[in-house]
C-alpha cells in the first residue's frame, strides 16, 4: 500500500536525527543485525530496544515510512540502531564484507510484473551484496505472505547459498513486524533462511 505524504519527512529533519542518506562507511561492532525494507520500524525498534548488546541496521527507501524509524528510535532511546536512509543497492557503501551476522528481508513487495523482478529485494544481483555482507557463519532470512514471491525468491536464493531452509507456514517468532501482525491471522507465511553464500554459483 502506498504511504501518504508526510510533510515532517524532510531532509533537515533526518539529518537532525542522525540519518544517513548518503553512502558512509559505518564502523560497526559485536553481532550486527540488518533490516533491509525496515517499513515503519516495529520488528527492528522492539529487537533492538530487548538486546542493546548487539548493533541493529535498519535500511528502508521510502522516506515518509522511514519517519517512524526515527521517532521509534528516539521514544525508545536506541543508541544501537542505525538508520539508513537509501536504496538497498547501496548498502555495501554503508557496511563492510563479512560484518553481517543475520540479514531480514520481510513482506517486501513482491513486484509482480515479470518487468519489474529486477526491484524485488530478492533479485540474483542483490543477494550477490547481501552474500558478500554477511560473515561465515551469517544468516538470510526472507519472509513473506505473497506466496508466487516465495517460490520465485526460493530459485533465487538457491543459485547463492548452499544451505537453505524452507518453511511453508513458518511459526510466529518473539518479534514481528506490523505487517506480520495484520496479516498471520489470514493465511500462511513463508520463510527461506539461507547460509553460506558462494559467489561463484
Amino acid at each position: 500500500m502506498r504511504q501518504k505524504f508526510n510533510k515532517h519527512a524532510t531532509d533537515a529533519f533526518f539529518v537532525n536525527h542522525d540519518t544517513y542518506m548518503k553512502p558512509t562507511p559505518l564502523s560497526l561492532s559485536g553481532d550486527v543485525i540488518l533490516e533491509i525494507g525496515s517499513g515503519k520500524g516495529d520488528f527492528i525498534c522492539q529487537y533492538a530496544k530487548d538486546h542493546p548488546d548487539k548493533t541493529f541496521v535498519a535500511v528502508e527507501f521510502n522516506r515518509h515510512v522511514c519517519y517512524y524509524i526515527v521517532l521509534k528510535k528516539e521514544a525508545y532511546k536506541l543508541d544501537n540502531l542505525h538508520i539508513i536512509l537509501d536504496d538497498a543497492m547501496n548498502i555495501d557503501q554503508y557496511l563492510t564484507p563479512h560484518s553481517v551476522h543475520t540479514l531480514y528481508l520481510q513482506f517486501s513487495d513482491p513486484w509482480p510484473k515479470a518487468k519489474h523482478h529486477k526491484r524485488r529485494l530478492t533479485y540474483p544481483t542483490k543477494l550477490d551484496i547481501y552474500g558478500k555482507l554477511l560473515k561465515k557463519e551469517g544468516q538470510l532470512i526472507f519472509k513473506t505472505d505473497h506466496q508466487k514471491l516465495y517460490i520465485e525468491s526460493s530459485f533465487y536464493i538457491q543459485t547463492k547459498f548452499k544451505d537453505i531452509h524452507f518453511e511453508d507456514d513458518a511459526q510466529p517468532l518473539t518479534y514481528m513486524t506490523e505487517y506480520e501482525r495484520k496479516k498471520r491471522p489470514h493465511g500462511s507465511i513463508y520463510q527461506i533462511t539461507a547460509g553460506d553464500y558462494y559467489e561463484t554459483l
